[in-house]
């Protein structure tokens, strides 16, 4: 598919980038600046390599994606991983590493049918697709011999399922017990094909559903269910009003897991975000308000990232999405990202450009000063 003429206002980044902020040294670690991009995965090539180039340029190093079970295992036994061969290529070929969720086992392997996301009737299986994942895509990874131009860019953190602390994300009944015989199981099938691999706990939030087990609460059944050596990296999906309440979440799982006698384990903030639109919520903060709290909030973690041993922080997300089926429902969750649906840039993306370059030295390069095309999403 051809690039079409939008001259969209998101590229006017490209001039942007000539007044990045002065002295912008690489101060954390190759990696820690990320993004959900739910359009880069479902696009189509010159949609995915357009936006890559862009999202490389501006310093973003990682993109958290969900590798959906169900959509790889579609039979029994059976694995298609060409849709994701080409996917984690187009990131590799830009310097992107990916952090996958491994998540949302086949229909054959669920508990139930119901509405909500439940775990395997079995863990075995789930190891053996975490395996197969790790055979190809790790630092010795398949993909990477099948296809030798591309740059070697190896997946070596895995994220083991996404938020099991609400109802419905672990069969209407989180159990935190149960959460840590799977994620002890899958890191050590995963850690048996790549021993540096890191382990990254499902994203946990400071969720206030009635269905949801407190953040708190959760974490200290994770440790007494044995989680400490289960895991090399704590996840939290760390929403939050403003950067005073971001600041004391973070402070107390840092002091928590130091309780625990974790120390050694980091921290990675898997989701932050607020949105500019939509429907009414203590998260939606208008698009002034998002730029203000991307940039305060970054302010903190960039200051409080080695006290809390951060080892990354994924926006959420690159760009706002449509309701999507069935029920078509709005919500502030699509409203979150740096650009609108038509891919112009928001006042949060200038801030979170800024916020970045005082964490990583941006990749200045080959940036597509025509506009970035609309995507054409194909069926998975």
């Amino acid at each position: 598919m051809g690039r079409p003429a939008h001259s969209l206002a998101l590229l006017a980044i490209a001039l942007a980038f000539l007044a990045l902020p002065g002295g912008a040294a690489a101060k954390a670690p190759r990696g820690f600046v990320g993004v959900t991009s739910e359009d880069v995965f479902a696009g189509d090539p010159a949609y995915r390599t357009a936006n890559l180039r862009a999202q490389a340029a501006l310093g973003i190093q990682t993109i958290r994606q969900t590798f959906d079970w169900s959509t790889i295992e579609r039979r029994r036994g059976r694995y298609d991983f060409r849709f994701h061969d080409d996917y984690v290529a187009a990131a590799a070929a830009e310097g992107i590493r990916i952090l996958p969720v491994l998540f949302n086992p086949p229909r054959f392997y669920r508990k139930t049918r119901g509405r909500a996301t439940c775990p395997p009737r079995s863990t075995a299986p789930f190891v053996r697709f975490a395996k197969k994942l790790a055979k190809r895509y790790g630092p010795r990874g398949k993909l990477w011999r099948k296809r030798p131009e591309v740059w070697k860019t190896p997946i070596t953190a895995w994220q083991i399922w996404n938020e099991p602390n609400l109802g419905i994300y672990w069969c209407n009944r989180p159990n935190a017990r149960s959460y840590v015989s799977m994620l002890r199981k899958v890191g050590r099938g995963i850690k048996k094909v790549n021993r540096g691999a890191t382990i990254v706990t499902a994203g946990l939030p400071p969720s206030k559903l009635s269905s949801a087990v407190p953040i708190d609460r959760y974490i200290k059944q994770m440790y007494r269910a044995g989680a400490r050596r289960a895991f090399d990296s704590m996840a939290i999906n760390s929403y939050a009003k403003n950067r005073g309440e971001l600041r004391r979440l973070m402070g107390s799982i840092r002091k928590l897991m130091n309780r625990r006698g974790d120390r050694r384990a980091s921290i990675w903030i898997t989701e932050l975000g607020w949105a500019a639109a939509g429907p009414e919520h203590r998260f939606n903060v208008g698009p002034e308000g998002q730029a203000q709290r991307i940039a305060s909030s970054f302010k903190v973690i960039t200051k409080m990232r080695k006290r809390w041993r951060l080892r990354g922080v994924v926006y959420y997300s690159w760009r706002d999405s449509k309701p999507y089926p069935p029920l078509y429902k709005d919500q502030w969750g699509l409203h979150t990202g740096l650009l609108d649906l038509g891919g112009g840039g928001k006042p949060a993306l200038e801030a979170f450009k800024n916020a970045v370059g005082r964490l990583v030295r941006p990749r200045i390069g080959r940036i597509p000063v025509s506009g970035l095309p609309q995507p054409s999403l194909p069926r998975l």
